[in-house]
C-alpha cells in the first residue's frame, strides 16, 4: 500500500495548509481502507487569500503577450506528457477509473494543452470597413479577470484542463476548486502548472467542500467568472448567485443520453457502442448512455446479445489490467444507484441483469455495483428521465424512426446522443431533429475531442460550450475599437446619410 500523499493548498506560488488546520481523507473507492491523500479542509479565509493573490496577479498577467502565455501552456502539455503514467496511476486509485481510461483522461489534458498553446497566436479579432471615411473599425478579445473553476471528480485532469488552459491563454487568473474525491489528482496537476512556469498568483488551488469553498468562491465580489461542472440542481444555484452579482457563469451539467438503434443498424457495432457508452467509467460520465432506444424488429436479438456481452464484464479495482468496470466514486453514489433500482422496480421495470451491489472476492471493501440492464421501461419512468450516474441502462422499445427521435427528445437534458443506422437520410434527419449539443452517427454517446465544442441544451447547460475555440468565448470579452483619423467629428448614421 502506497503512503498517503499530503496535499496542500497552492496560493500565490506557495504550498499552504488550510488556515483551520483541519484535514480530511481521500479514500480509494475500490478499497475504502486505503487512504490516498490527506487533504486540507479549507474555509472562507483560504478562499479570500487565493482571490487576493489572483486579483493582484491579474494586473500583470493580463499584459503578458498571449504568445508568451501560450509558451507556458505548451510547457504544461510537456509536463502532463512526462507524468502521464504517474497521474493515471493515482487517478485510477483515487477515482476508481480503469487504468486505460485514466490514461485517456490525462491524454485529453495533454491534447488540450497543445491545442490552446496554439490559440495563443490565434486569439483572432476582426477588422471591418467603417461606414464613415477615414475611420477604422476592429474587434479584439479581452480577458475577464479572476475565474473560479469548480470541477467534478469523474474527469480529474481533463475537465480542469478544459477550463484552466483557455482561461490562462486569454489572460485570466484562476482559483481552482476540485471535487474532494480527487484531491490528490488536483495536487499533482497543480504541481505541473507550477513547474511549467505559471507565475505566482496566476493559478491557485483551494481544497475543500462545495458548501464551504465553492459557495465562498461563487459569492466572492472579486470573482468575475465562475465555470462550473456538476449537477443541474447545483448549477441552477450557482447561476442564480452569479446572476445577482453580474458574474459571467458557464455551466456544464447533467445528461440523460440515449442511443437509438434502428432495424437497419450494424448490430455488432451498435452493441460495442452500447457497452462502452453505458458501462465505460462505470456510467459516471455526463455523456454516458443511460437509455437504449431500440426498434422493435431488432430489440429481442439486440437485448440477447447485450446481455451476453454484459455478463462478460469484469468488476474490480481500476488498477487491475483485467478490470472492465471499476467502482463507483463513494458511498453516497452507491446509495444513489441502489435507490434508483428500487424506483425502477416500483415503476414496473424489469431487471434483466445486475441490479444489486456486487459481491465477490476483492469487492467487499469497495463501492461496486453490478452492470445493470432494465427492460420494459417507458419514457415517463423516473429511470428514463432522471440522471442516475452509474452502470445502469434502460431499454425502450419503439416502432419507428420518428418515435425514436421523439423518445430521445423527451428529456429535460440535451447533452449527447447517438443513432445507429445505415440509412443516410435518417442520419441527416437525426442531425437536424435531435435536441442535443452532441450527436454521433454510428458511434457511442461518449468520446468528445478537445478541438470541438462540448456542451448541451435544456437543463444540461446555459448556452456556453467548453473545449475548442468556443471556450475562448467563455473566458474573454469582445471589445469593439473605432479609430477616427478624419480630424473632425463624424456622426455614424447621420453625417453619411
Amino acid at each position: 500500500m502506497n503512503k498517503p500523499l499530503t496535499c496542500r493548498n497552492y496560493i500565490n506560488g506557495q504550498w499552504r495548509s488550510a488556515q483551520s488546520g483541519k484535514f480530511f481523507e481521500s479514500l480509494n473507492p475500490a478499497n475504502w481502507g486505503e487512504c490516498i491523500a490527506n487533504v486540507p479542509l479549507s474555509s472562507e479565509a483560504d478562499v479570500q487569500a487565493a482571490v487576493v493573490a489572483a486579483r493582484q496577479a491579474y494586473l500583470s498577467w493580463r499584459l503578458v503577450p498571449a504568445p508568451v502565455r501560450s509558451e507556458i501552456i505548451h510547457q504544461i502539455g510537456q509536463g502532463l506528457s512526462s507524468r502521464k503514467e504517474e497521474l493515471a496511476s493515482v487517478m485510477s486509485r483515487e477515482m476508481g477509473k480503469v487504468l486505460t481510461e485514466a490514461q485517456g483522461d490525462v491524454q485529453e489534458g495533454i491534447d488540450c494543452a497543445f491545442y490552446y498553446a496554439g490559440e495563443g497566436r490565434r486569439l483572432f479579432g476582426q477588422t471591418t470597413p467603417s461606414e464613415l471615411s477615414n475611420k477604422f473599425a476592429m474587434t479584439m478579445r479581452m480577458p475577464i479577470g479572476v475565474a473560479a473553476l469548480i470541477t467534478p471528480w469523474n474527469f480529474p485532469v481533463a475537465i480542469p484542463c478544459w477550463k484552466a488552459l483557455p482561461a490562462l491563454v486569454c489572460g485570466n487568473t484562476i482559483v481552482f476548486k476540485p471535487a474532494k474525491d480527487v484531491s490528490a489528482c488536483a495536487t499533482l496537476l497543480t504541481e505541473i502548472f507550477a513547474d511549467a512556469g505559471v507565475p505566482p498568483g496566476v493559478f491557485n488551488l483551494v481544497h475543500g467542500s462545495g458548501p464551504e469553498v465553492g459557495q465562498s468562491l461563487t459569492t466572492h465580489p472579486e470573482i468575475d467568472l465562475v465555470s462550473f461542472t456538476g449537477s443541474s440542481q447545483t448549477g441552477a444555484e450557482v447561476a442564480a448567485i452569479c446572476g445577482r452579482s453580474h458574474k459571467r457563469v458557464s455551466l456544464e451539467m447533467g445528461g440523460k443520453n440515449a442511443q437509438i438503434v434502428m432495424e437497419d443498424a450494424n448490430l455488432e457495432l451498435a452493441l460495442e457502442g452500447a457497452i462502452w457508452g453505458a458501462f465505460g467509467t462505470t456510467g459516471q460520465r455526463c455523456t454516458a448512455t443511460s437509455r437504449l432506444i431500440l426498434h422493435r424488429d431488432i430489440k429481442a436479438d439486440f437485448t440477447s446479445k447485450l446481455l451476453e456481452k454484459t455478463s462478460k464484464l469484469q468488476l474490480g479495482a481500476g488498477t487491475n489490467p483485467n478490470t472492465d468496470v471499476g467502482p463507483l466514486i463513494n458511498e453516497a453514489q452507491l446509495n444513489r444507484v441502489k435507490h434508483y433500482l428500487e424506483v425502477a422496480r416500483e415503476e414496473g421495470a424489469t431487471v434483466l441483469t445486475g441490479g444489486k451491489v456486487a459481491q465477490g472476492s476483492g469487492l467487499e471493501q469497495g463501492y461496486f455495483f453490478e452492470p445493470t440492464i432494465l427492460d420494459n421501461v417507458t419514457s415517463q419512468m423516473r429511470v428514463a428521465q432522471e440522471e442516475i450516474f452509474g452502470p445502469v441502462v434502460s431499454l425502450i422499445e419503439v416502432k419507428s424512426f420518428e418515435e425514436a427521435i421523439a423518445v430521445l427528445n423527451d428529456s429535460r437534458y440535451g447533452l449527447s446522443s447517438a443513432v445507429y443506422t445505415q440509412n443516410v437520410n435518417r442520419a441527416f434527419q437525426a442531425m437536424r431533429d435531435i435536441e442535443a449539443g452532441i450527436t454521433y452517427i454510428n458511434g457511442p454517446t461518449i468520446g468528445a475531442e478537445v478541438h470541438l465544442p462540448f456542451g448541451g441544451v435544456k437543463a444540461t447547460g446555459n448556452g456556453h460550450r467548453e473545449a475548442g475555440s468556443a471556450a475562448l468565448d467563455i473566458f474573454s470579452d469582445w471589445k469593439t475599437v473605432y479609430v477616427d483619423f478624419s480630424g473632425q467629428l463624424q456622426r455614424a448614421q447621420i453625417d453619411n446619410r
